[in-house]
């Protein structure tokens, strides 16, 4: 049978899709597109945002109006949430935002008897790790690496606690492993994954810090890249840095969430620093790892931000001039303490803030931009586009060069300017 898959989310949702269909793979079955006719489609989703949930039911709708016939399978994190929504839908088979491998099982089982398959479990009660197998089928040249689920931070804007449950870490010696299984498989990089990685080992006997599953990993494939996923600022600091700088094959781009520059929105938030703190990690990074690429996330038009908060916020980024940036107007999330806050701005407001908030992180995107030009980067090209080939450098600034089949290979670029969303270079 055929099955094809539509991903919506983060990193990690990439990364439990492809293992999903390594294992239908592994009991005889097939990978087709998402566009194609299929004997099944599983919908992985995401619900982080409100907006986000507005997707996962547009995709639901039109996969269910294209293939009558087919068996449609919804698992993720919007299952999870609001599995209510996603019933009155009309799926055939509906999971949460754990068990990949019995979500496997339901959907042949769903084949077969062509009956409705349902199980969902209460996220804050989980307590394992699921080992699903890492790398992807199809031809690619970053593989992502998931070490880590769950997250205890509760932020009063995000829904993902309640959807992923509580820390459960990947034990060392199975990290290590995969990360040697994907360098045999010939990926060139790796991106350490999962909900909040910087809580890697919080579960584990011992508690070993992020820093040392990191080093085991730069150690067993010194050969690959090994990329950072998003990290929590407060996890950076004298250690951190002393302990990772001595990797070459580490990238130097480390993305720190921020979300608001502003000391009593970050309260209202309930995040765990302070911009004094951040900065704190900013400036370390950039000490210990020199032309590092710092990069974030923002959000915009928080409840009861003001204008003077606002205007705070873009001060400190400006402090911080990070390569690159993602900033989102709050989008409310039932169920979050956020979404009952008094000062609910309207989408006038947010869209405003948001353009001031994306020019000034153009601007600084720019600027490091301009500071790379007539340097050499090792670029790893991942496609082909027209007469260029495309690909990134260690601090994930996006390159175009010519030349020929350089697929999944690694070449020395001297940058010669800024083009298009990236930058032009010419192999050495």
């Amino acid at each position: 049978m055929k099955f094809g898959f539509y991903t919506l989310g983060c990193k990690t949702n990439q990364y439990e899709t492809q293992a999903m269909e390594q294992l239908f793979v592994s009991l005889g079955h097939t990978v087709g597109s998402f566009q194609e006719p299929c004997d099944g489609y599983i919908i992985n989703t995401c619900s982080v945002t409100a907006v986000a949930d507005k997707k996962n039911r547009a995709v639901i709708r039109r996969c269910r109006r294209d293939n009558p016939n087919a068996v449609i399978g919804v698992c993720g994190c919007y299952t999870q949430h609001d599995p209510d929504a996603v019933r009155r839908l009309g799926v055939d088979v509906l999971s949460g935002s754990g068990g990949r491998k019995e979500f496997v099982d339901m959907m042949l089982s769903a084949l077969q008897s062509r009956t409705h398959q349902e199980k969902l479990d209460v996220a804050l009660r989980r307590r394992e790790f699921e080992i699903l197998p890492a790398g992807g089928l199809s031809e690619r040249t970053r593989a992502m690496l998931k070490v880590q689920d769950g997250c205890v931070n509760f932020c009063t804007y995000c829904i993902i606690p309640y959807t992923r449950g509580p820390v459960r870490s990947a034990p060392l010696e199975l990290a290590v492993e995969q990360a040697r299984e994907l360098a045999k498989k010939g990926y060139q990089e790796l991106v350490i994954t999962g909900i909040e990685i910087a809580s890697w080992g919080a579960d584990l006997p011992g508690k070993p810090p992020m820093t040392d599953m990191v080093a085991a990993i730069c150690e067993a494939v010194p050969e690959l890249r090994v990329r950072l996923g998003s990290l929590e600022p407060r996890i950076i600091t004298e250690e951190f840095c002393q302990k990772l700088e001595k990797y070459p094959n580490l990238c130097p781009q480390f993305h720190l969430s921020l979300q608001s520059g502003c000391d009593s929105v970050l309260a209202r938030m309930k995040r765990k620093y302070d911009t004094a703190r951040y900065l704190q990690s900013v400036q370390l990074l950039k000490r210990h790892f020199p032309g590092c690429a710092v990069t974030t996330d923002m959000i915009v038009a928080f409840p009861g931000e003001t204008e003077e908060e606002f205007t705070q916020s873009l001060h400190f980024i400006r402090s911080c001039s990070f390569a690159d940036m993602h900033i989102f107007p709050y989008s409310r999330r039932p169920g979050t303490p956020a979404d009952k806050m008094p000062g609910q701005h309207d989408n006038a407001t947010k869209e405003e803030r948001s353009r001031a908030a994306i020019a000034v992180a153009e601007e600084m995107k720019q600027a490091y931009m301009e500071n790379l030009i007539g340097k050499t980067l090792a670029v790893l090209f991942e496609e082909e586009e027209g007469e260029f080939w495309i690909g990134h450098a260690p601090n994930y600034m996006k390159l175009y060069a010519k030349g020929e089949n350089l697929h999944n290979q690694v070449r020395n670029v001297t940058v010669t300017g800024i083009f298009r969303d990236g930058l032009a270079g010419e192999i050495v």
